[in-house]
């Protein structure tokens, strides 16, 4: 048997599960977490506009992990895969903190998207050992946390030593 494959349509008779698919970003055909994460990038680029602190968008992240404890499980409950590639909403709520903690300059910006990414990608200890233990949508959201937590401690310590 096949396994299933969301699809657009799919998606939108689902609003809950387009959310956790990232707005659709999840459907791309190859490397789902990737293209999942950029929609944090207009999102965190419009609050910032607006006035949002790190602190404040760090706060607002930490909501958008409790809520996204439930898109997650929704969305792995509606497929019937356990935590399905295309499930993204992780990745942007952790990325969005990540950018929070980092200057607003496009360099600074492709720097934490490509740390961010090998974290979530490679993901070492622990960070591994969280995604094989602990599931549903807690787990999903987990990982991708701990994940922008090292992006954000090597960007700091990048930002420490260079030159002023």
């Amino acid at each position: 048997m096949a396994e299933f494959k969301p699809s657009l349509r799919w998606l939108l008779q689902r609003p809950v599960c387009f959310v956790g698919f990232g707005f659709g970003t999840g459907l791309a055909p190859f490397m789902p977490g990737t293209f999942g994460t950029l929609p944090a990038l207009p999102m965190a680029y419009l609050l910032m506009a607006l006035g949002w602190s790190a602190i404040g968008l760090s706060l607002l992240c930490l909501l958008l992990f409790v809520l996204g404890i439930w898109i997650c499980n929704v969305t792995e409950r509606a497929l019937g895969i356990q935590d399905y590639g295309g499930i993204v909403w992780d990745e942007i709520v952790a990325m969005m903190l990540v950018l929070a903690w980092v200057p607003s300059s496009w360099g600074w910006w492709l720097a934490a998207f490509v740390v961010f990414r090998l974290f979530d990608m490679l993901k070492p200890w622990p960070i591994k050992w969280f995604d094989r233990r602990v599931h549903g949508g807690f787990g999903i959201m987990l990982d991708d946390v701990i994940a922008a937590m090292f992006a954000i401690l090597v960007l700091q310590i990048a930002r420490m030593m260079m030159p002023v």
